[in-house]
């Protein structure tokens, strides 16, 4: 089969179109022929490495993952050759307490479709049958793409560790990105208010489109312009995963009693805390990772319902998977870059 591969850690030139052996399958997986999949920027850490991860070379980067059903092991029941499916894009063991218990982004050996094993940019992929999962209504395979991880993190963030309440205020930072586009849309469904944050005026038109109440550039110091949109009181809830470049401004934007909740850092990882005003205004910092299956449902749920949509910045070939990366690197896009792959 073609897919794009990296042989090393690297920039966007490491990625390589090249023909590598299609994957067997054991009883209880699938073999997916891939139709999309959409960029992350876990796909740029892991192409330019990651501390203590080391990965089998060569490796096929992609974690949001649609297409169809080709094959199937001898004791999978519950999907069909020609189902046209999405893929959960978390892999745990299935027998821990934390699975058990239906936690299963808590489970020690939880690993990502293109970090972990093998990915979407392919025209095949394997998985275990319990990821497999039917496109909800009419969505196109790109569309289906640009789901999973975007709006499974931003459901687990908001209500798993935010514990967000209906008419309480939001601040989402990096509005342009997959987690802020879902996170804006899960929020005011809701029944919260909602201000986004970007860093262009043309980023900020677009959230407004997807329904945020009120917008602010993420510039300088952006917590003044936050308070004074809200009558000097602050938000109930930061939807964090900027990092270094917005950390202590996102701090300073929460109200007394206000929660910040992070999932990632993509510019950076060292954030300053004043200790003080932590304890005083009895903030609460929240770290978030992923979601489980079933949070992913949930979303699956609104989705198919209309409630909420995926958002795509543009579509490429996978053979300019390397163009991508560099639109994404670069910050250029305003939601989910989707690969097509061909068939």
């Amino acid at each position: 089969m073609k897919a794009v591969v990296i042989s090393g850690h690297g920039g966007p030139e490491v990625l390589r179109y090249a023909e590598v052996p299609e994957p067997p399958i054991g009883r209880q997986e699938v073999l997916v022929r891939v139709r999309a999949c959409a960029l992350n920027h876990l796909d740029l850490w892991v192409r330019g490495g990651l501390p203590g991860q080391k990965l089998a070379f060569p490796h096929i980067l992609g974690s949001d993952i649609s297409g169809e059903v080709a094959r199937v092991g001898e004791d999978v029941a519950r999907v069909r050759p020609g189902d046209r499916v999405l893929l959960a894009p978390g892999l745990s063991c299935g027998q821990c307490v934390h699975c058990i218990a239906g936690h299963d982004n808590f489970c020690k050996d939880y690993t990502l479709f293109g970090a972990g094993v093998h990915g979407g940019y392919a025209e095949f992929v394997k998985s275990p049958a319990v990821n497999v999962i039917p496109i909800p209504g009419g969505l196109t395979f790109e569309q289906a793409a640009a789901v999973p991880l975007a709006f499974l993190t931003a459901w687990h963030m908001l209500f798993s560790r935010a514990r967000l309440q209906p008419g309480e205020v939001v601040l989402v930072m990096g509005a342009s990105s997959g987690v802020g586009g879902a996170a804006i849309q899960i929020a005011k469904a809701a029944g919260a208010r909602v201000i986004a944050a970007s860093t262009t005026e043309a980023k900020l038109a677009k959230a407004k489109e997807l329904g945020a109440d009120d917008v602010v550039l993420s510039s300088g110091e952006f917590a003044r312009e936050v308070k004074r949109r809200t009558n000097g009181r602050g938000v109930d809830v930061v939807v964090e995963h900027v990092g270094q470049a917005t950390w202590e401004q996102s701090i300073y934007s929460l109200a007394p009693g206000g929660r910040l909740v992070t999932c990632g850092a993509t510019t950076g990882f060292e954030g300053k805390v004043n200790i003080g005003y932590l304890f005083a205004r009895q903030l609460s910092l929240l770290g978030s990772f992923m979601g489980s299956k079933a949070e992913l449902f949930s979303a699956l749920a609104l989705i198919e319902r209309g409630l909420l949509r995926p958002v795509i910045d543009c579509t490429m070939p996978l053979e300019r998977a390397a163009d991508a990366h560099r639109r994404l690197e670069e910050r250029q896009q305003f939601g989910k870059i989707v690969l097509q792959v061909a068939g």
